[in-house]
């Protein structure tokens, strides 16, 4: 048997890669235990990924989203952020504040206030000073396109702008994931595909993790990692 050199290094493990998020035989259910949403969802998503979560009305795909977001909390199993728990391990404010940005098909924007005032919202209990925050707010106004539009108000900008100034304010805190309920929604065919190529360059230029949730077979098509929902259940759940 040949003898191995003294300068030999033991081979060494590589530790695995921690998932983002974790659901743990999840279950969601409403009205005194009379509408189970969600019944019994395992899963992870890792950084950098671009997953579609599809399904018909009322399969539980906005009660997911929710509950990877912390804005819910599941009534079994557990929901896991980089191995803590939320709620638990992990303060739910805190975690919405420094790692989600949310996406909703309704845009949610103040009425009373510009597209670079809008953008700043999210900002506004962190530490940057408000001039850090209004050269923030005009960076992602930059990157989403609406750099000349900084100073409308959202009845001034077509539907389409205004789903961009709800982007651009879901990345003000350089969220790890971005989660999107039926982002293309309220828009045209045109303004829905440009606001899709939008993000989808933010996951392959930024690393930005990013769910959309959609009943849609073609938005789904979009993502590299398909999740079907069915009755509260993961029909199926595979790369495309």
């Amino acid at each position: 048997m040949p003898k191995s050199s003294p300068n030999t290094k033991p081979a060494t493990s590589v530790p695995a890669k921690m998932p983002l998020i974790t659901l743990q035989n999840v279950g969601k259910t409403y009205l005194d235990g009379n509408v189970a949403a969600l019944r019994d969802v395992s899963l992870k998503i890792e950084e950098r990924e671009f997953l579609s979560i599809m399904g018909p009305s009322g399969c539980g795909k906005s009660t997911l989203l929710h509950l990877l977001g912390g804005l819910d909390r599941p009534t079994q199993g557990r929901v896991l952020y980089r191995d803590r728990m939320l709620g638990d391990g992990i303060e739910l404010d805190r975690f919405r504040a420094e790692s989600i940005g949310f996406v909703f098909q309704s845009f949610y924007l103040l009425p009373n206030l510009t597209s670079i005032e809008n953008v700043q919202i999210p900002m506004f209990e962190g530490k940057l000073s408000l001039a850090d925050r209004v050269t923030r707010a005009r960076e992602l106004l930059d990157i989403v396109g609406l750099s000349e539009r900084i100073h409308h108000l959202p009845h001034q900008l077509s539907i389409g702008q205004r789903q961009r100034v709800a982007v651009a304010r879901a990345l003000a805190n350089n969220p790890c994931l971005v989660l999107a309920d039926e982002p293309t929604g309220s828009l045209d065919s045109r303004s829905g595909s440009d606001l899709l190529d939008l993000l989808t360059q933010l996951n392959e230029t930024q690393g930005t993790t990013l769910v959309i949730v959609t009943h849609d077979p073609l938005i789904a098509q979009r993502g590299r990692r398909l999740i079907r929902l069915l009755d509260g259940r993961v029909l199926e759940d595979s790369a495309q």
